[in-house]
């Protein structure tokens, strides 16, 4: 089956699926590694050139499997094939790298204007070139080389941590060319991003893709706990500019990792420019695509409606009893989070048999929904991050089948796009939701307005669900189907 953007082809392969001909389930056809294993390999179809099972063992008795703890820990299967071995591997230093350069901007941007107001404006200062370059970016990764663009972005972001690093060291004192720095890596990350997730479906067979998104997702959670822990230990001993390099050192090993991977190329045909036409091209393809839509749909419910750090500060000193200048309340509500993420992850390993991924998600999104619930009507800390630390796991399963939704259900030359648009949610989420609950902590009381936003993601979500039944019944291709 063809693999062309606007084609119409659907996904006909489950019994409560939409009907051939649908433009909601796009065929995820045209990827070589989604191709059934009963497919000769080839030089271009580089996960096939491996031995990696894709179904699990099923010559033990049914009462052994079902107690196989095998089952349920991390599936780490993805890592048996190399090309995606070493660009996982390469997460993990770096998830680690950049969370330093994280701290270090915000903290070097307030020891030289002593403004919080420069540090707030520093997430603006990030997020236009983010965004900007992140639809861009998913454009250009449907018309060259994945790659080739890899190996551009994540140079240009070691030369920008090089560039921080060497203006910490030197001493300059503008705050505006931190800025510009930040501004301009910031650029090189969005452009970046949408290639290498949609680099994944051409390295990792599709019954692989929820383990490899779960591996992905488990390293970038644990990094964003230990990175920042790091930074502030390592600061009082060998100095802010030394983390801009220590990122810089990071990133080195990504770019060996690209270096090491195959071509990428467009599966339609030569490479070619991408301008402002394949971005909007981008945007019909999605208006064409429910399922696709409905995964966005229920990141910004769970974001926008249930996330609510920016009252954690509030919440730490009149709820949980810190003192008016900080204490361990803070840095536990802000933990709580990554840390049920990271056991999630750890907990993963039944997701590659998990078929009902639109299910899974809207599950998992309630679930947060629910937790967030719970977590506004605490009294107590420690049961205030036990249910953060619930919607931290059920925020990994949202995550990693969404990601998965747009791996399969968006034909490869959209890829790009698509998570291009998923990179801009994802990032812009959070920011609407601070705003959100801000303003609701300060009218109805920091209470109400937590769990009156869980009451709003459960019942948003289920209205998604009844509103758009076909993402209920989207499930992820049958690695059994006949190659068309």
């Amino acid at each position: 089956m063809s693999d062309t953007a606007g084609s119409g082809d659907a996904d006909t392969t489950t019994s409560e699926g939409t009907s051939e001909g649908s433009p909601d389930e796009p065929t995820p056809s045209g990827s070589p590694a989604q191709l059934t294993r009963s497919v000769p390999a080839s030089p271009s179809d580089p996960a096939q050139l491996t031995d990696v099972s894709t179904e699990p063992d099923r010559t033990e008795p049914r009462s052994r499997r079902r107690w196989d703890l095998r089952r349920i820990v991390v599936d780490t299967r993805p890592l048996r094939i190399p090309a995606y071995r070493r660009l996982w591997s390469s997460t993990i230093v770096t998830a680690v790298g950049s969370q330093l350069t994280a701290v270090a901007v915000p903290k070097q941007i307030y020891d030289l204007t002593g403004s919080s107001a420069y540090v707030g404006l520093s997430g603006l200062v990030a997020l236009v070139p983010l965004v900007i370059f992140a639809l861009w970016g998913g454009a250009i990764a449907d018309a060259v080389d994945r790659r080739k663009l890899l190996l551009v972005t994540n140079s240009g972001i070691a030369v920008t941590s090089v560039l921080l690093w060497a203006q910490a060291a030197t001493g300059q004192r503008s705050v505006w060319v931190l800025l510009g720095l930040l501004a301009l890596q910031q650029a090189c990350a969005g452009a970046n991003q949408p290639a290498r997730s949609a680099a994944i479906p051409r390295l990792v067979p599709a019954p692989l893709l929820p383990a490899a998104n779960a591996l992905g997702s488990t390293v970038f959670q644990l990094g964003s706990i230990i990175g920042p822990l790091l930074a502030g230990a390592l600061i009082p001993l060998i100095g802010l500019s030394t983390l801009y390099l220590i990122d810089a050192v990071a990133l080195t090993a990504t770019i060996w990792a690209v270096w090491r991977l195959p071509p990428l190329p467009p599966l339609n045909g030569a490479p070619r420019r991408a301008g402002l036409r394949h971005v909007v091209e981008g945007f019909g393809y999605l208006a064409t695509r429910r399922v696709l839509l409905v995964s966005f749909l229920a990141d910004v419910i769970a974001m926008v409606l249930g996330m609510p750090r920016a009252l954690f500060p509030q919440m730490a000193q009149q709820t949980f009893g810190d003192p008016p200048g900080g204490g361990a309340a803070l840095g536990v509500l802000y933990a709580a989070i990554p840390v049920g993420a990271v056991l999630g992850g750890l907990f993963s390993g039944a997701f590659s048999r998990i078929r009902r991924h639109g299910v899974a998600v809207a599950g998992s999104v309630c679930v947060w929904g629910l937790a967030i619930i719970g977590f506004g009507l605490s009294p107590w800390l420690w049961l205030a991050a036990g249910f953060l630390a619930v919607a931290g796991v059920a925020d990994l399963v949202s995550m990693v089948f969404r990601g998965t939704i747009m791996q399969t259900a968006a034909t490869d030359e959209m890829r790009g796009r698509m998570q291009g648009v998923f990179t801009v949610v994802v990032a812009g989420g959070p920011r609407l939701a601070d705003l959100l609950h801000g303003t609701a902590g300060a009218a109805v009381g920091t209470s109400l307005a937590v769990s009156g936003g869980g009451v709003l993601v459960v019942v948003a979500m289920l209205a998604a669900v009844v509103a758009f039944p076909i993402f209920a019944r989207y499930r992820s291709p049958d690695p059994h189907d006949p190659v068309h």
